[in-house]
């Protein structure tokens, strides 16, 4: 028997951090890089060079002239033109998560509109019309009905880390985004500004078969609307709560047919005074149809990590455990650093922080970039908390005080 190759398109980091999962299970993988040398490129020998939006490129890497044809075509990142997607599992290549379903994590009003059809709790949200003057009544309209007169104003497709998202008080706010998209950029989008408490994240992997598992809901830490830390399970969910949210993701992903690992980016509100039940409200707020920052911790913190299991499920293999093998997990996201080269830091790192995971990227640094992540795992949360963000604070090229 050959091993299979899986066919990855993207050569981030999250590319690279399917590798050693693909090493373990003895599949092989082939990665579409953006340029010679990126993240996944230094890790994956069979790393073919060309964008996402290249479709020969792309059939390439699915079945290459000179190679052995993939098994299965992935993604690290949903921007893979969705027609050439179609035609390729006509071909009879699987693609994982289908077309059908990476829709919803591509466009932002289509994913609303299905949530919502649904009957996912969603943030109130309406669709703004690419018509200047449409658009402009319709964003008032909305502001006016806000309880605090502001509203989150999103692109449709494009955006992430904070990107492609405004806190806006008048049509004013986003008058060059109204402009863009009557020019052809991608359509707005206004919702609700959630007064949430704290963010949750649901990881929930699935295969062709139907086979489904969850593991533990998180607590992501955002900064400058990308995540800087990650606590693993979420601190002082309620069981039910806990349940209630798992329960979301698997509807997410049955509904939507989603193949793969897909995390559920979640709000958590207090209770709404008009429900007699008095329960805490979420809101789904993004969908990832791909292994996720918020399941970095899985590496180290879980019995199977979320590269792994992307793994299984494209190939409808056995889902793997997704049980916690300690108390506390805690991720600590490293954006930029004052070091040219984050390696420098590692003989102090490792010395002063021995349990303690470090996962270095192979990027260039620049300012607010993700270059690494730590994970740290115990059983005091304060003290897993603080040595994995003072492990990273020196990834950085920071100062820290003396950590116990």
């Amino acid at each position: 028997m050959t091993a299979p190759v899986i066919a990855v398109v993207g050569g981030g980091q999250l590319a690279r951090m399917m590798a050693p999962a693909a090493g373990e299970l003895g599949v092989r993988l082939r990665v579409l890089v953006e340029a010679p040398g990126t993240s996944a490129a230094q890790l994956v020998t069979d790393a073919p060079v060309g964008a996402a939006s290249d479709e020969e490129a792309v059939r390439a890497l699915v079945a290459p002239d000179d190679g052995e044809a993939a098994a299965v075509l992935t993604f690290e990142h949903e921007h893979v033109p969705d027609t050439l997607l179609r035609e390729i599992a006509a071909a009879g290549t699987p693609v994982h998560p289908g077309p059908d379903a990476l829709v919803h994590a591509q466009d932002k009003i289509v994913m609303r509109a299905r949530l919502t059809e649904m009957g996912v709790p969603c943030p109130r949200w309406a669709a703004v019309p690419t018509d200047p003057q449409e658009a402009r009544a319709v964003l008032a309209e909305f502001l006016a009905g806000a309880p605090d007169g502001q509203a989150v104003v999103k692109t449709s497709r494009g955006g992430y880390d904070g990107k492609g998202v405004r806190v806006v008080s008048s049509p004013d706010d986003v008058a060059d985004w109204i402009t863009a998209a009557a020019e052809g950029a991608p359509q707005l989008l206004v919702e609700e500004k959630v007064p949430f408490t704290r963010e949750l994240a649901a990881l929930v992997a699935r295969r062709p078969s139907g086979e489904v598992r969850t593991w533990p809901v998180v607590e992501s830490v955002q900064r400058d609307g990308i995540c800087s830390e990650v606590v693993a399970p979420a601190p002082d969910l309620a069981p039910a709560l806990e349940a209630r949210v798992r329960d979301i993701a698997v509807q997410v992903a049955e509904g939507l047919g989603v193949t793969g690992v897909l995390a559920v980016e979640m709000f958590e509100a207090p209770a709404d005074p008009q429900q007699p039940d008095g329960e805490t409200t979420v809101y789904v707020n993004e969908l990832a149809m791909r292994p996720h920052n918020s399941g970095h911790w899985t590496i180290d913190g879980a019995v199977t990590s979320q590269f792994e299991q992307h793994l299984r499920a494209v190939l409808d293999l056995p889902l793997g455990a997704t049980d916690p093998v300690a108390p506390w997990t805690v991720m600590a996201n490293v954006l930029g650093s004052r070091l040219e080269d984050l390696t420098d830091a590692l003989p102090e790192v490792l010395g002063r922080f021995p349990d303690a995971k470090v996962n270095l990227y192979g990027k260039d640094v620049r300012p607010g970039r993700k270059l690494a992540h730590v994970n740290v795992s115990g059983s005091d949360l304060e003290q897993v908390r603080r040595r994995a963000v003072a492990a990273a604070a020196l990834l950085r090229g920071e100062k820290i005080e003396e950590t116990h």
